[in-house]
């Protein structure tokens, strides 16, 4: 029979292997077993939850935070911690219901697949109950009362007068020099905090300055009239809501655009490899999403073959799975182009940063009045400033403007989509 330690060894090797009290022949037997709950087990009684497989590009995480307390009952797959990586927060699951003994890791851990978290005891003996928020009182032990003896003593001995005796003044201490108008004064340190970047954070920031450093980025701008697209939403909105059970934003209509303008434009959805250029038949758009934790970019896989019930039933999922921190790996993997809007926090106009390895990105902007010119007519109407920010090395601005134009003629008549003109 193998120990424990010997199967954490063979789980970093081949991802995971799980043993439940069984002995198991891996010489013999042509194929790795599969188990969905990866633990092994010291005793009949006691499992050990592990760091499960956090996906084929990543090799270690951070343990952020415990979920329960040594002494909690735990289920069959019930979370006990969180691992945060560079990409998503992965969950360690109980293996078996019980009560957790005690904590392995600590808090702030790089741990790895296969890495122990915490003991598991199925029975629950001899485990006690420790709530986090218990901290052992330290209450200050009063001060022993003096004897009655030494203040009888006290009171017996004589009180004998002392002249004061005169002090020499002392003397005073220069003043502090004054600060000239001009020169800068710092905010004392007391009042700054350091905190530790999270992995998700910090792998953000070293994307965006490599996209910088690597693309020749340039944007382009126009502004779209979203009368149409307003109205369109007003009068189907509860007849959409009623057949799909989804409602119908604008998103949809951005991105059955943007698969309009990439098909018109192929060269918006390729990209450079090398001394190659990598054309994607394929249209799989990346929507960016801002979370508490950071920025993440979850796919839709074959944007083109959607409509727009799909579309808004697509994106709904992915943005509630990104503020809950439950994406997947192959949820954000890949992507041809994304689209981020901006102006769901009032952002008028910005340049965004390609997502690498892309070649462009639309930046969607919030939605203002503003007096147009309409069949020689000052009049008020919805308008959004749209921007493209696309790599000059491989997409001219002709492409660009052309791809931007497009999208600007969709938005503002989405009839073009039925007749494809």
């Amino acid at each position: 029979m193998w120990s424990c330690a010997e199967f954490q060894s063979a789980y970093a090797t081949w991802y995971y292997i799980a043993c439940r009290g069984a002995v198991i022949n891996l010489w013999s037997s042509p194929t790795l077993p599969n188990w969905s709950r990866p633990f092994c087990a010291n005793s009949g009684d006691q499992v050990d939850a592990v760091v499960p497989f956090m996906g084929e590009s990543i090799s270690d995480g951070t343990l952020a935070k415990f979920l329960k307390n040594p002494g909690d009952r735990v289920e069959v797959d019930e979370p006990i911690a969180q691992i945060e990586t560079d990409k998503v927060t992965i969950d360690v699951t109980s293996p078996e219901a019980g009560v957790i003994q005690k904590f392995v890791a600590k808090e702030g851990d790089t741990v790895e697949p296969g890495y122990k978290v915490a003991i598991i005891s199925k029975s629950g003996e001899g485990v006690e109950h420790v709530p986090a928020s218990e901290k052992p009182s330290e209450k200050a032990a009063p001060q022993p009362s003096p004897p009655a003896e030494d203040k009888k003593e006290e009171k017996a001995k004589p009180q004998v007068e002392t002249t004061p005796v005169k002090e020499k003044p002392k003397e005073s201490s220069p003043p502090p020099p004054k600060r000239s108008p001009t020169e800068l004064q710092l905010p004392p340190r007391e009042r700054e905090r350091r905190v530790p970047m999270t992995r998700l954070r910090k792998r953000v920031a070293t994307r965006l300055k490599d996209s910088q450093n690597t693309f020749a980025m340039l944007t382009t701008f126009n502004e779209v009239d979203m009368t149409n697209l307003m109205q369109l939403r007003t009068d189907y909105k509860d007849a959409f809501v009623e057949k799909h059970g989804v409602k119908l934003g604008f998103m949809s209509g951005f991105v059955k655009a943007a698969v309009s303008a990439l098909q018109s434009q192929p060269i918006v959805n390729a990209v450079i490899d090398g001394d190659d250029i990598i054309y994607r038949d394929y249209i799989d758009i990346s929507i960016a999403v801002g979370t508490p934790k950071g920025l993440v970019v979850p796919v839709l896989r074959n944007a083109e073959q959607m409509n727009f019930a799909e579309i808004e039933k697509t994106i709904n999922g992915l943005a509630k799975k990104a503020n809950d921190g439950s994406l997947s790996i192959d949820e954000m993997a890949g992507g041809s182009f994304t689209i981020s809007n901006g102006g769901v926090y009032g952002s008028l106009l910005s340049t965004p940063i390609i997502n690498p390895p892309q070649s462009a990105i639309l930046g969607m902007h919030s939605i203002v009045s503003r007096p147009m010119v309409v069949g020689g007519n000052i009049v008020p109407r919805p308008m959004m400033y749209i921007a493209l920010t696309y790599d000059h090395r491989l997409i001219d601005g002709r492409e660009a403007v052309f791809f931007l134009r497009r999208i600007k003629d969709v938005v503002e008549d989405p009839r073009r989509l039925l007749l494809d003109v």
